[in-house]
């Protein structure tokens, strides 16, 4: 039944073609008896016009109206297919343009004063209950109508709905893919300044290994404890981070993101590492936001790995942290040999650009500023300021 229900509503053609071959039949019993073949042909056209009502609403009116005149003129009396005119009066209100609806409520208000005039006797006076009754008789018209607006004001409420349904799921997808891409960019964020920082440190040991071996086991043996030590703390941070791309109900024990608290470890990895650093703490440390704190330790990961890959051997490096009341300045700068504003600026193959990149990123995520360049004496500098912000 449901499924019958449903293709009727799909076909309204088909179904508006049985009501109208319904009414037909009807008329058809009352022009039998009436033996009256003007009345078939009127009835005929009216249940036509009943059919095509949905595809041709505003046709469909004017040509009934235009019927309706013409029984009008003749003086016919009432008959069964005149019920077609209330279905197209509904039709008009439903399905017509703006002023075919119009123009259909203004004929229902009429129809009752002209059916009056057509089919009474225009000699006798005319009293007030007939223009009573004459106004009643518009009342069927009227309320016709006032059901088809009240349909096309559903449907068109429907298709809002729809509208804003379909508009809802384009924004939903779009809002994900941003999400996606957004991540994506974090963990390969991520993913460039673990690999980069632990794995230079592993190749600056792996290399100093390899030449005191023989020289100096014991020193040889101190760098591969080193690069183990490392390569561990490396695995820590992948093992976080394949846990971002897992799934919600994945449980297991994931190292916690680093923060200024853990920068003492990092330096003294990097000075383990050949690169004599120094660090400089102002103001009253205090708890950060943990956007903030990854965000600053990152920087110095990736400043310090640039300074020992591009400083030269000679290179040393100096790292300052400021606690202001409303921000947090860092400031890391080395003397070594470090790169041209060139390729700093276009963002070039030898690794600055694709680090200050991912710092630039990192900063503009908490809303804070970098500035980052060769130094006039020699070296290179890099200085951010990281709003505070509400601390969580």
């Amino acid at each position: 039944m449901q499924f019958l229900y449903s293709w009727f509503r799909s076909h309204p053609m088909v179904s508006d073609t049985v009501w109208a071959v319904l009414l037909f039949l009807l008329s058809m019993l009352e022009a039998i008896t009436q033996d009256s073949m003007g009345q078939v042909l009127l009835a005929l056209v009216l249940c036509t016009l009943v059919a095509i009502r949905r595809r041709h609403p505003d046709f469909a009116l004017w040509a009934a109206v235009a019927v309706a005149f013409v029984q009008l003129a003749y003086g016919r009396n009432i008959h069964a297919s005149d019920l077609a005119l209330l279905v197209l009066g509904y039709g008009a209100a439903a399905f017509g343009k703006p002023w075919t609806s119009r123009a259909a409520l203004a004929l229902g208000f009429v129809s009752g004063p002209l059916a009056f005039v057509a089919f009474s006797d225009t000699s006798m006076l005319v009293r007030p209950q007939d223009v009573v009754a004459s106004l009643i008789a518009s009342t069927p018209f009227v309320l016709a109508w006032l059901l088809g607006r009240f349909t096309s004001i559903r449907r068109a409420y429907y298709l809002e709905l729809e509208d804003r349904a379909a508009r809802l799921e384009r924004e939903r997808d779009a809002q994900s893919k941003v999400a996606v891409a957004a991540e994506r960019a974090r963990i390969a964020r991520e993913l460039h300044d673990v690999v980069a920082h632990n794995v230079s440190v592993m190749i600056v040991q792996a290399d100093g290994a390899s030449y005191v071996m023989d020289a100096s086991p014991e020193q040889a043996k101190e760098a591969l404890v080193t690069i183990a030590a490392t390569g561990r703390q490396a695995l820590a941070e992948m093992r976080r981070l394949l846990g971002l791309l897992r799934s919600e109900e994945s449980t297991g024990e994931y190292v916690p993101q680093p923060g200024v608290e853990q920068l003492p470890d990092l330096l003294e990895q990097v000075r383990s590492a050949g690169l004599p650093v120094e660090f400089l703490v102002e103001g009253d440390p205090r708890p950060l936001p943990r956007g903030v704190e990854l965000t600053a330790y990152r920087i110095v990961q990736e400043a310090l790995t640039n300074a020992r890959k591009h400083g030269g051997p000679a290179a040393s490096a100096t790292v300052r942290i400021r606690f202001q009341d409303s921000d947090l300045a860092m400031v890391i700068e080395d003397d070594g040999r470090g790169a041209s504003a060139e390729l700093v600026h276009a963002g070039g193959e030898d690794g600055y650009g694709h680090g200050l990149i991912g710092m630039r990123e990192r900063v503009g995520m908490v809303g804070g500023s970098l500035d980052a360049g060769p130094r006039a004496g020699g070296g290179f500098r890099i200085e951010a300021v990281l709003p505070l912000g509400s601390v969580r």
